[in-house]
């Protein structure tokens, strides 16, 4: 294990230990997506994303938020749309907050149209090759 093996896997071991109880996950289907762009003099930018999601099989709503300050760019986010099936990868809040119903966005992954939040290795589609075939008129 070279030395950036090691520090991979000690920060996920600490992140694991921190989060670890509060990691969650939610699959179903979107009911409602309200986004809220801010810009503060085109400098700082404030992305706020908040996602109900029906559990499939299931009578629950789970309530997602994502929320992202950047300073100079634009924040990028995926489109989701009402109906799409989704997974949502995210944490509890803590207990005894405001807000521990609610999940805050990790990651989503759109299955109606199979893009991601967060890119991840494991899921990325090999490039397709367009082959000719070959011309019977020479033979």
């Amino acid at each position: 294990m070279g030395f950036k093996d090691k520090l991979t896997n000690s920060y996920t071991q600490a992140y694991l230990k921190r989060y670890g109880d509060r990691l969650t996950q939610a699959q179903g289907r979107v009911l409602s997506v309200k986004v809220e762009e801010k810009n503060y003099f085109k400098i700082f930018y404030k992305l706020i994303v908040t996602i109900l999601v029906k559990a499939d099989g299931s009578k629950s709503i789970a309530k997602c938020v994502f929320k992202k300050k950047r300073w100079f760019k634009k924040i990028n986010f995926i489109s989701v749309l009402q109906g799409h099936s989704v997974i949502i990868q995210g944490m509890k809040g803590k207990k005894g907050k405001e807000h521990r119903e609610q999940i805050q966005i990790v990651n989503i992954r759109n299955m109606t149209t199979k893009k991601d939040l967060v890119p991840t290795k494991g899921n990325t589609p090999a490039p397709k090759v367009q082959r000719a075939r070959p011309d019977k008129r020479l033979k």
